[in-house]
């Protein structure tokens, strides 16, 4: 079985879909499904201790190049999830990923143009593109 594209994933979504037909439904749980995603995280910390949250000030020297800035930057996170706490977030993100795709399908958008648009954005402002 070859793996789902964002087209097929969008296409299985649209069928299952029954529930949750309203937009207004969607909205609310996308908002929803991403604040669980939130929520795993916030756990592997808090109750697994899998991984630690160690935030500081990100600081850049004026002078750094790029690449050197982008090493410099750090994640703030310390240890990597466990076997557990993995499932639980790639769960969470398959729903909020499940509701993204009902919203796309409710308001006549692919997700594949999406990413093409994204990605060809990100190629052309690189750096700058969240600035």
């Amino acid at each position: 079985m070859n793996a789902p594209n964002l087209q097929a994933f969008q296409d299985q979504v649209s069928e299952l879909l029954l529930r949750h037909r309203s937009l207004l439904d969607v909205l609310s749980k996308n908002g929803q499904s991403s604040a669980s995603v939130n929520r795993a995280v916030t756990k592997a910390i808090t109750e697994c201790g899998c991984i630690e949250l160690h935030a500081t000030k990100q600081s850049f020297d004026a002078g750094t190049d790029l690449e050197s800035a982008r090493a410099h930057a750090g994640t703030h996170i310390e240890g990597s999830l466990c076997e557990n706490c993995r499932e639980a977030v790639s769960s969470e993100l398959g729903r909020n990923l499940f509701y993204m795709s009902a919203m796309a399908n409710l308001l006549d958008i692919q997700l594949e143009d999406v990413l093409n648009k994204e990605s060809k954005k990100c190629s052309t402002l690189g750096l700058f593109n969240l600035s």
